[in-house]
């Protein structure tokens, strides 16, 4: 069920990956897309995330849940807000002080980004893409922590195509690392490329974010993994989860 899961501090992270779910193939089998997207079973994607909600000890609603738009907006779930989240926020982070929830983002290849401040009992969880990374959605995230007063931040990168695989034409590279530079990367068989989870480290390591945990691997590489790339539209999606553990 998990390719990741360790504590830091307060927080419990985890990165599933594709086994332990009742998905049926092609998205076999724990498929954590949203719930009737893909062609995917809405039920068989419920009890999906019934079984990783029971593995961190919550209900399946307490699985926090975005529409992801690769954008940079932040939802802070706040203390007394009801879940499951309705309407459900087209953003791509969410932040909490709760302890009573998990969560969550999804990924076929985008980059999982998780995060906690110990010290003030702070979670956050931002799914960054390419055009995440563009537009700044790991930073947003911390300043939406910042905001909560956070003060020492630390994340966890999970796994996403890397810059070894992460093919782009070479005029969207040049536009990417000309904001982002750490992005800049090549394949293993030589043309343009980006590698999102150096870019999104420089961007944390600018902000004073330590990254404690490269959890990295790579979806393209890894068949534990999903990957869009490699499987197309029928590919399923893994999800980055985090979890107060301790106030």
């Amino acid at each position: 069920m998990f390719s990741y899961d360790e504590v830091h501090g307060a927080a419990r992270f985890a990165v599933t990956d594709r086994f332990g779910g009742i998905s049926q193939p092609p998205f076999g089998e724990l498929n954590l897309g949203g719930a009737g997207e893909l062609g995917e079973d809405a039920a068989r994607i419920g009890e999906n995330f019934r079984r990783v909600g029971a593995a961190f000890g919550v209900e399946p609603e307490r699985v926090i849940r975005v529409s992801q738009v690769h954008g940079r907006d932040v939802h802070v779930v706040r203390p007394g807000d009801p879940v499951p989240l309705d309407p459900v926020p087209r953003v791509d982070a969410l932040v909490t002080t709760r302890t009573d929830i998990v969560l969550c983002v999804r990924a076929a290849d985008c980059l999982p980004v998780l995060f906690v401040d110990s010290a003030n009992g702070i979670i956050g969880a931002a799914h960054s893409g390419r055009p995440g990374m563009y537009a700044g959605i790991a930073p947003a995230t911390v300043e939406a922590m910042r905001s909560l007063g956070a003060e020492q931040i630390t994340a966890v990168l999970g796994p996403n195509a890397c810059g070894r695989c992460y093919e782009v034409p070479a005029e969207m590279r040049a536009e990417v690392a000309e904001r982002v530079p750490a992005a800049y990367s090549e394949t293993s068989w030589g043309t343009p490329a980006l590698d999102v989870a150096a870019g999104v480290k420089a961007q944390l390591t600018e902000l004073g974010v330590e990254v404690i945990e490269d959890a990295r691997g790579c979806t393209m590489e890894d068949p534990a993994l999903y990957s869009y790339r490699r499987e197309g539209k029928q590919s399923g999606r893994l999800a980055g989860l985090i979890k107060l553990v301790a106030a």
